[in-house]
């Protein structure tokens, strides 16, 4: 029966509080439905795109973007496959959680790796023999995975725990436990990360923990691979029946959970920006095309002059300076000093836009 063992340290409960609050945040933030829209897609291929490269993928992002709307590139066939399919695990995922199932499923994973692998959302089959991860340059087995006849009842014990958790330990944790897990049985020959990742995602939003699917834990990972693999490689052996299953998981659920709150973090901070920029558009709508240009001025600067002005605009000093009366009238901008040491600064009304 599928155990895990760890201890909450203090810097992982501070991480769970981070997440809650970002979650809390988030859900009390007004976000239309075309910005929502649009910080998901952007979600999404930052997540092919990292998930893929921690594998090898070449691709960038710019080159991702394409691919997904139907483009390609010479000789990339490859990284084009794997990024279309983790797409379409991304696509699954997303038809699950609409779905609102009771429970997960062993069938649930098993598709994601469908995905992953074939392109196609139907079951993959387990492996049907042995397994190695092999450090790149010397070789040498980094982990032996548990052996494949045991393979599909760890699976189901996985998926068992994880439902049986579900009231009981932080969400966050059991999505981390359940990342930790699935690659350490390593079910399949290959795509294991990648699935992986996509059960990740999955474990949170089927628990409530998606953020409206506009986060990327895929980037963090990326950020700093050795961290990662350093995290996720625990116990004193490399055999999977000589210490890994009962090693001790503290360190990667705190690495896991402070992975989380910083992703959390960076969405509620960018959804925010977004909301103050896009609450600001009617307010934007209200100057004519000369006082938009000229907010870039008072951008960097709080005052600005009339020769300033003219050269800007591309107009004469005297034009500048009807200019500037024009808009002292119309409450666009105050008018500072006398004579030669005129110089002008936007009204307080137009100042969010400048902020």
């Amino acid at each position: 029966m599928f155990n895990p063992i760890f201890t909450i340290s203090p810097k992982t409960t501070r991480a769970l509080m981070d997440i809650e609050a970002s979650r809390q945040a988030m859900s009390h933030l007004p976000i239309s439905p075309k910005l929502l829209h649009s910080l998901r897609e952007s979600a999404r291929l930052h997540s092919t795109h990292y998930s893929t490269q921690i594998e090898g993928n070449r691709l960038t992002k710019e080159e991702i973007t394409v691919v997904v709307k139907g483009g390609t590139f010479p000789n990339r066939q490859r990284d084009e496959t794997e990024v279309r399919n983790y797409f379409l695990g991304l696509d699954y995922v997303d038809e699950i959680v609409q779905s609102i199932p009771a429970q997960l499923t062993v069938g649930m994973i098993q598709i994601i790796h469908g995905c992953v692998m074939l392109g196609q959302k139907k079951e993959s089959p387990y492996r049907d023999g042995q397994n190695a991860i092999c450090e790149g340059s010397s070789g040498a087995i980094v982990y032996m995975p548990p052996e494949a006849k045991d393979v599909a009842k760890l699976m189901q014990e996985l998926v068992g725990w994880i439902q049986r958790q579900k009231e009981e330990l932080p969400i966050p944790i059991i999505a981390g436990i359940a990342h930790y897990q699935f690659a350490t049985i390593h079910p399949y020959f290959d795509g294991n990360g990648r699935t992986a990742r996509l059960l990740t995602n999955l474990v949170l939003h089927w628990a409530g923990y998606g953020l409206e699917g506009i986060y990327s834990l895929e980037e963090y990972y990326a950020r700093d691979l050795e961290s990662y693999y350093k995290a996720i490689s625990v116990g004193d052996s490399h055999n999977y029946y000589m210490g890994r299953a009962e090693a001790d998981i503290s360190h990667w659920i705190e690495y896991f959970c402070q992975g989380m709150a910083d992703s959390f973090a960076e969405v509620k901070s960018k959804a925010e920006m977004l909301k103050d920029h896009q609450d600001q558009k009617p307010l934007l709508r209200e100057l004519d095309q000369k006082q938009r240009q000229v907010l870039s001025l008072f951008e960097e600067s709080r005052f600005i002059t009339t020769k300033e002005l003219s050269t800007f605009l591309q107009i004469t000093q005297r034009t500048a300076l009807n200019v500037c009366r024009r808009w002292i009238e119309d409450g666009f901008i105050l008018s500072q000093g006398e004579n030669k040491n005129r110089r002008y600064e936007l009204a307080e009304k137009w100042l969010p836009l400048i902020e």
